[in-house]
């Protein structure tokens, strides 16, 4: 892309996007559990099993609809009609999900819940592997790149605070109660509205590089051998979906985590979600400079390290205030892994691009998001194990153990993953910045990858 191109869209008006895509996806996943289990009743075990058929469903559309944004060549851009299909969906979806008619029970609320989680889900990987991969064509450099990426992942820690710290609020005090469901349908709206608009906002705005409609459609079996045969895909998404797996649960369980571990009205989650939010916010721009100086490989395996600590003191925490403590060292880790994990999965793609000639960013990162939507599958087995280990099933039938089951789910399950997401991280070589190089390089040459 030229120089004049790349100026053609600002990093803010691309990271804000980030805002929008995040809030409804981060209410699904933070009330999801509560909302269907806690309140309606439905059992984990079926829960469970849902979400394992989801992840299996998403491992066919993923790959599917990043390789057809791949081969999208229109005067708009390849990512752009997508984007304009994907975030309408997904509005309408988050709004069905919490809007449960009253009538439903046993098998109509399964399938209601199934029918509605599975079009959010993909809609919500239309969005992001589209989204995700305009980052490394808009922002080749790495220094440029960290910043954009730094300006989104700070867009996603405020639709955190919106959709997670004031989730809370909203659904049991101002729109309802803590026993009710008529919040939540309440304030999936108002997220639903304000996400669309966002999108809308970030997607009028960009600008793709007008070169690639000259470039050759990447065909599919030949795409899907270099990625099934590339070593790192696999290396770097094994230890990506550790991460993000360990986050899904803490995410899907902290108000559960509140409500039985901590003994608290779940109206409380607000303040442990708000101060682990604010850390990760607070550190970002450390974590931003560390990338800067240091590169991304080496803040991707130290925030590793760090991420695993961080669960220590949290299963520990007895009340409020010692959560609240504990989520401020969680927060080191969690950020230092917002700055740094996709610029390493960008390297992947950066690297296949200056190789193989072909760009098709799309299905590499929807690839990649399959990893990542492994944590339903990882959630959903989770959950259940709550009442094979625990005796928790439900809000109805919660056991006498629920306490322990969900400091185990929240704290145990994410360290333990989290660990293994560094051992992988410390044992796989990361690419160079190739597409850094060759832009930097005279015309014609082509410098041999290296590897951090």
């Amino acid at each position: 892309m030229t120089d004049a191109a790349r100026r053609a869209t600002h990093p803010a008006r691309y990271a804000v996007g980030m805002f929008g895509t995040s809030i409804p996806i981060n209410l699904i996943k933070g009330s999801m559990i509560l909302f269907y289990v806690d309140l309606l009743g439905l059992d984990v075990r079926i829960y469970g099993i849902v979400m394992v058929a989801y992840a299996i469903i998403d491992a066919i559309d993923n790959p599917l609809l990043g390789f057809l944004s791949d081969r999208t060549r229109t005067r708009w851009g390849r990512r752009r009609p997508w984007l304009l299909v994907g975030a309408p969906v997904l509005a309408v979806g988050t709004i069905a999900l919490f809007a449960v008619p009253d009538s439903l029970d046993g098998a109509g609320l399964v399938i209601w819940f199934a029918t509605f989680v599975i079009i959010c889900e993909a809609s919500d990987s239309m969005l992001n592997a589209n989204y995700g991969a305009l980052l490394p064509e808009l922002f080749p450099r790495e220094k440029e790149r960290s910043v954009a990426n730094s300006l989104r992942q700070g867009f996603q820690l405020l639709a955190l605070v919106v959709s997670l710290a004031l989730t809370p609020w909203l659904t049991t005090s101002v729109f309802g109660t803590e026993q009710t469901t008529g919040g939540f349908t309440i304030t999936a709206v108002l997220y639903s509205v304000l996400a669309l608009a966002v999108i809308l906002y970030m997607t009028l705005g960009i600008r793709e590089d007008p070169q690639v409609e000259d470039e050759a459609r990447p065909p599919l079996l030949d795409t899907l051998k270099v990625i099934l045969t590339n070593p790192r895909f696999w290396q770097i998404g094994a230890a990506s979906a550790c991460y993000l797996s360990a986050m899904g649960l803490v995410l899907t369980g902290v108000q559960l985590y509140v409500r039985y571990s901590l003994g608290l009205q779940v109206a409380y989650a607000m303040y442990l979600q708000g101060v682990v939010i604010l850390a990760t916010v607070g550190f970002l721009a450390l974590w931003t400079r560390v990338v800067r100086t240091k590169g991304a490989p080496f803040t991707w395996r130290l925030a590793f390290v760090l991420l695993t600590l961080g669960f220590v003191p949290l299963y520990l925490a007895h009340d409020l205030l010692t959560a609240i403590l504990a989520g401020l060292f969680l927060g080191v880790g969690y950020s230092g892994m917002l700055a740094s994990n996709d610029l390493v999965i960008a390297r992947v793609l950066d690297e296949d691009a200056a190789v193989n000639g072909v760009r098709r960013e799309g299905i590499f990162l929807a690839a990649f998001g399959f990893f990542g939507r492994l944590g339903g599958a990882v959630v959903g087995g989770a959950l259940a194990s709550l009442g094979l280990f625990f005796g928790y099933y439900s809000g109805d039938d919660p056991g006498t153990q629920a306490d322990t089951a969900w400091r185990v789910y929240v704290c145990v399950y994410p360290m333990g993953l989290a660990a293994l997401g560094a051992v992988i991280a410390f044992l796989t070589p990361v690419p160079d910045n190739v597409r850094e190089r060759v832009s930097s390089s005279a015309p014609g040459v082509s410098p041999a990858p290296g590897r951090d």
